[in-house]
């Protein structure tokens, strides 16, 4: 298949007011309740996350605030909130929810003229604060109730642990500990306290470490979450008790003291490790009495927050034409958006499996019958091929401000991983595992998916998906390189984590192979990577190819940066290692030239494909870089390439498709990306590979349809490489150098086109296929 391009002469135009940033058009609007917590709509802002929906007349919510790890490393929910309201406004038949997108918040009306009932929640960008107004033109009696399943110890069930770091391998009577919950002067207070021992403790012996163990970060012991729920002239009224989607829970109950047409609760979150519940009760304290009485000034700044996030970038396709397929997919790119800016400061990164918005598990799978803080692939474990998903896209839409959570999730690890090359083979430099504990060591049941040999590498995951997975680190040290080029931020603070995992690989191979023979190098000079691993895929590889362009990339990176960034010594060593990196590897089949996934391999594991990887992210090939057809000729004839081809969950096929300029293939499968998922919100994708909604299905989505509209080569920016000509769309996104580029598209025609800084405008380029 060729490949053809119309290259035009550019003509730069200001884009005309008529245009709007906003997303109003992609508002979310329910003319009925839902059924269930399966048909709840997000809502959150800052670190905290919201599932909301009306059913049988009340109001619910399950709230999530990130960084709420038990003594299992679950990912607990908060609880679920009740809004009951007398009389009730949701009998009346007139009923309008809509997720306001401009101003991050839900409202919900019902009843109509003098009966109408408004109910607006939103959660505070700067402060873990919820708030829900009532607003009615009726006196109205409110109920604010707090939910919790977690009002007494319970063990968990077959399978149940799979929420946590035990997984499939849980020791016998694992529970979730009760929280403590109770009234305190007309409030409800209520947080989980974990022990000074947890699954931290299991898994450094598990592994060997304990040598070390006061030296390792640990993030669970003593960490305490929760909050308090209070209301403005709302008394604590009774306790009782019930059962929601099989799982008993019990409820504290706040009411009104007399009926008003107004009506405002909040709810205060603190999470904290430290050494004791008043130290923790006191920080609540204070993050209490400096917002109780500026809630109205936390709303504008929240508002003029969210405003401000849809200024910064946006992709509309086919503008007004809500029933067309594409504005399907422009809209729900918008939609998973603030999914991810609901989460943009908290303190853990967002999670691919299901972020702060899982609901009920026995939507996702009817098997999986257990309480709401059930979701596949654990709490506090990150699977780092998953995470990547999540944040990339988060450069090009100028989101920068968001990215801080997943960065320092590496560096705060970064001694732990260090600690784990020093005590397995004693060398420098900072192994991170695929599958990753908040604490840096690997999951422990992962660890050992199978049992362990005698004299086996107690350093390696026994494992056969997992073993020798080690390069992803380099991702996210590529994703740090990115940001600075694109901020013009200094990258010197993340200079040691990205230093030690290139040590690691230098000092490990180096080691592995003397231990092998009697030289540390192969006959040209090369390190032999051996054993490694292509992704999850190809394994026991050598030389796998995914290894060899992140080394080289990073390397390449790295030496660009001027003398006031990095040193004379470091440049040197760079060097030198640069020149240790083997080639990268090609096979041939069919008469065709392909790059190979690795020089050799043992056998095929998963489903994905690291021979493209040197296209994404890596960028070696692609439009209008050199030798473009090796990569083509690996996407339409590589056997695995074409087998494991689709659209669901992590797939990267449509990234893939889009970085070559392959426009009916990006197109095709990115209808499969961001078509509505199963859900009532359209956004919730999944299970996938994973669980809903599924982060990385949406994340995946969104970097393949920024990569349709703009890449980069350097200083070169090209638009639209991969764009079908038969969708209209209107976009701003970010390139290097702090540029920011919007255009409008209609009918295959440029309308507007606005650079900014002009002096940008000379790198510009524009391809539109035909």
């Amino acid at each position: 298949m060729k490949l053809r391009f119309l290259y035009f002469n550019i003509l730069f135009f200001c884009v005309s007011a008529i245009y709007a940033q906003y997303p109003d058009e992609y508002n979310i609007i329910w003319n009925t309740p839902s059924e269930g917590s399966n048909g709840s709509m997000p809502c959150g802002g800052g670190s905290v996350g919201m599932n909301v929906w009306i059913e049988k007349g009340n109001l619910y919510f399950y709230f999530s605030h990130s960084g709420a790890f038990d003594e299992n490393n679950a990912f607990l929910k908060g609880g679920r909130i009740r809004l009951e309201l007398s009389p009730n406004p949701f009998l009346s038949g007139h009923f309008h929810q809509e997720l306001k997108l401009k101003e991050g918040y839900i409202e919900i009306i019902a009843g109509q003229g003098k009966e109408e009932t408004k109910i607006e929640l939103w959660a505070d960008v700067y402060h873990p604060i919820i708030h829900i107004e009532v607003i009615s033109k009726n006196k109205l009696t409110a109920k604010a109730c707090y939910e919790s399943w977690r009002h007494e110890d319970f063990l968990l069930r077959e399978n149940e642990s799979h929420a946590n770091s035990y997984k499939f391998a849980p020791p016998k009577e694992l529970k979730t500990t009760k929280d403590i919950i109770l009234f305190e002067n007309d409030e409800i207070e209520f947080y989980h306290r974990n022990p000074p021992v947890t699954v931290f403790d299991a898994t450094v012996e598990r592994q060997g470490m304990l040598s070390v163990k006061d030296q390792l970060m640990n993030p669970l012991a003593n960490l305490t979450f929760g909050g308090k729920m209070s209301g403005q002239h709302f008394i604590a009224e009774d306790v009782y008790t019930g059962i929601y989607q099989g799982t008993d829970f019990k409820g504290w109950t706040l009411k009104s003291k007399a009926p008003a047409q107004n009506h405002h609760v909040s709810i205060y979150l603190h999470n904290q490790q430290t050494e004791s519940v008043d130290d923790w009760k006191e920080q609540l304290s204070k993050l209490i009495t400096e917002n109780k009485t500026i809630y109205k000034k936390a709303k504008k700044s929240t508002h003029e927050w969210w405003s401000t996030f849809w200024k910064r970038s946006f992709i509309k396709i086919n503008t007004g034409s809500t029933n067309d397929e594409a504005w399907i997919f422009g809209r729900n790119y918008q939609l998973f958006r603030y999914m991810l800016g609901c989460n943009a400061y908290g303190s853990e990164p967002t999670k691919f499996n299901g972020g702060l918005f899982t609901f009920d598990p026995v939507y996702v799978d009817q098997n999986r019958a257990f309480t709401p803080d059930f979701r596949l692939w654990g709490g506090g474990t990150m699977t780092a091929q998953n995470q990547r998903l999540v944040y990339f896209p988060l450069i090009k839409s100028g989101d920068f401000d968001m990215l801080p959570p997943q960065f320092n999730f590496y560096t705060r690890m970064l001694r732990n991983a260090e600690l784990r090359s020093q005590v397995y083979w004693g060398h420098n430099g900072a192994c991170f595992t695929e599958q990753i504990e908040n604490f840096g060591l690997p999951n422990i049941s992962e660890n050992e998916w199978q049992p362990r040999r005698p004299g086996s590498d107690m350093g390696v995951e026994s494992n056969p998906w997992l073993e020798y997975c080690w390069d992803t680190a380099l991702e996210f040290g590529l994703m740090m390189l990115d940001a600075s080029d694109y901020t013009g931020e200094s990258v010197l603070p993340y200079l040691p984590f990205i230093e030690s995992v290139l040590t690691f690989f230098d000092e490990h191979y180096r080691y592995l192979a003397a231990i092998r023979g009697t030289h540390e190098f192969d006959g040209s000079g090369h390190l032999v990577l051996y054993p490694g691993s292509g992704c999850e895929t190809y394994k026991m590889a050598t030389n796998a190819t995914s290894t060899i362009v992140a080394l080289e990339t990073i390397l390449k990176r790295l030496l660009a940066l001027s003398d006031k960034q990095i040193t004379e010594s470091q440049r040197e060593n760079w060097k030198i290692l640069q020149s240790r990196i083997p080639p990268i590897n090609f096979r041939e089949i069919n008469g065709k030239k392909l790059i190979a996934p690795a020089k050799s391999w043992e056998r095929i594991n998963n489903e994905e494909v690291p021979q493209l990887y040197p296209v994404y992210p890596w960028r070696i090939y692609g439009v209008g870089r050199p030798d473009l057809q090796i990569a083509l000729d690996t996407y339409f004839h590589d056997p695995e390439a074409l087998k494991f081809r689709n659209h669901i969950g992590w797939k990267q096929d449509n990234i893939f498709a889009a970085c070559l300029g392959l426009s009916d293939e990006a197109k095709h499968l990115t209808q499969g990306k961001l078509q509505d998922g199963p859900h009532r919100f359209p956004a919730f994708w999944g299970p996938g590979f994973d669980w809903t909604p599924d982060h990385n299905w949406g994340g995946s989505g969104m970097i393949g349809l920024q990569e349709m509209l703009l890449q980069t080569n350097g200083d070169s920016i090209l638009l639209f490489p991969a764009w079908p000509t038969d969708w209209d769309v209107h976009f701003k996104l970010h390139a290097p150098k702090q540029t920011t580029v919007e255009a409008v598209l209609e009918n295959g025609k440029i309308k507007s086109l606005q650079v900014y800084p002009k002096i940008r405008e000379k790198d510009i380029s524009i391809y539109l296929s035909h």
